[in-house]
C-alpha cells in the first residue's frame, strides 16, 4: 500500500534521469526535489545525512507502515522500482527474457555509460587531450554498436520497453549530437521512438526544461 510519493533528491545528470523517467514509466508517484550541484547543495547537513557520500540521485520511500527506505545508487534505484510495479520495467516471462535485459541494461552502464563518465571526471580533474577524448570515442563506439540490438526488435532487449531501454537512452540523449545516426538506422529509429514516449519525456524534464 502507498499513499505518499517518493521523493527523489537530484539534478539533471543521467543517473538521476534515469531515476525519474524510470519512475514515470512504472507509474510511481515521486517528488523531485532538485539540488544545485554547482552551489554544493549535495554537500549541506540535511542531504548528508540521506547519503554521507554527497551523491545524486537518492530516493527516500515512505511506504505505508514500514520504516522509509533511503537508496543512494541509481542502479539499485532502478532495479527497486522495476520490482516495486511488476510488468512495467522488465519482460513478463521466464529467466531467459529478464537475463537478455539484465545483459543489455549492464552493456550500457559499463561499456558506454562508465566510460563517458570516466571522461567527463577527467575533464572536470583538469585532464585535457588525448585520453578523456579516446573514453569518448570509445563510449561512441560501444553505443553505435548497439545497432545490433535493435536490428530485429523494437526495443534494445526485445519487444517490451525495459530498464535497458531506459539505460541507453539517457545516454544516447547526451551523446546524440556526436552520433553518425546515418550509419545506425535502426539505432536511430529505436531513438526517436523512445524519445517521443510520453513518460520519457516526463522523466528528462523532472529536474528542468529538456535542453538540446
Amino acid at each position: 500500500m502507498r499513499s505518499n510519493p517518493i521523493d527523489l533528491y537530484g539534478a539533471r545528470t543521467g543517473n538521476c534521469l534515469r531515476v525519474a523517467i524510470a519512475l514515470e514509466e512504472a507509474g510511481l508517484p515521486y517528488r523531485p526535489i532538485g539540488l544545485n550541484l554547482q552551489q554544493g547543495e549535495q554537500q549541506e547537513a540535511k542531504f548528508l545525512a540521506l547519503n554521507p557520500a554527497g551523491k545524486v540521485p537518492v530516493i527516500v520511500d515512505r511506504t505505508d507502515n514500514d520504516e522509509a527506505l533511503v537508496l543512494t545508487q541509481s542502479n539499485a534505484i532502478l532495479l527497486y522500482v522495476a520490482e516495486a510495479v511488476p510488468g512495467t520495467l522488465f519482460p513478463v516471462g521466464g529467466a531467459r527474457q529478464r537475463a537478455i535485459v539484465y545483459e543489455r541494461f549492464c552493456y550500457f552502464l559499463t561499456d558506454v555509460i562508465a566510460v563517458s563518465h570516466a571522461a567527463f571526471h577527467l575533464r572536470s580533474d583538469g585532464q585535457k587531450g588525448a585520453s578523456p577524448q579516446a573514453l569518448d570515442l570509445r563510449a561512441i563506439k560501444a553505443l553505435s554498436a548497439a545497432e545490433r540490438f535493435v536490428k530485429t526488435s523494437t526495443f534494445v532487449a526485445g519487444e517490451t520497453f525495459t530498464l535497458a531501454d531506459i539505460a541507453a537512452v539517457t545516454i544516447a540523449f547526451a551523446l546524440e549530437r556526436h552520433i553518425d545516426w546515418s550509419m545506425l538506422p535502426q539505432l536511430h529509429r529505436w531513438y526517436r521512438a523512445v524519445m517521443a514516449r510520453p513518460a520519457v519525456l516526463r522523466g528528462l524534464a523532472a529536474f528542468g526544461a529538456r535542453q538540446g
